[in-house]
């Protein structure tokens, strides 16, 4: 299963505010950041824009975390469990 985390970033001295998206994967987690455009669809075009870098396809769904980021699963009918 993949898994996509995405979090906002707040402005510094030399980039705008911006949704970093993190996946696991090998040595280190792999990254890419999109300019915070609000859109109010920022976390789901960052996590769109990961799967396209990665070239994965499916069906994610979202889901929010404590800490305030936004986590993406990919589903498919052998992953799914019914409580």
């Amino acid at each position: 299963m993949k898994a996509i985390r995405t979090k906002y970033s707040p402005p510094t001295d030399t980039r705008g505010s911006r949704i970093v998206a993190t996946a696991e994967g090998g040595a280190r987690p792999w990254r890419i950041s999109i300019p915070y455009s609000h859109s109010g669809e920022e976390h789901r075009e960052a996590a769109i824009a990961m799967c396209a870098k990665m070239g994965w396809h499916g069906t994610l769904v979202e889901g929010g975390l404590p800490d305030g980021s936004v986590a993406w699963v990919f589903v498919d009918k052998s992953d799914a469990v019914t409580v």
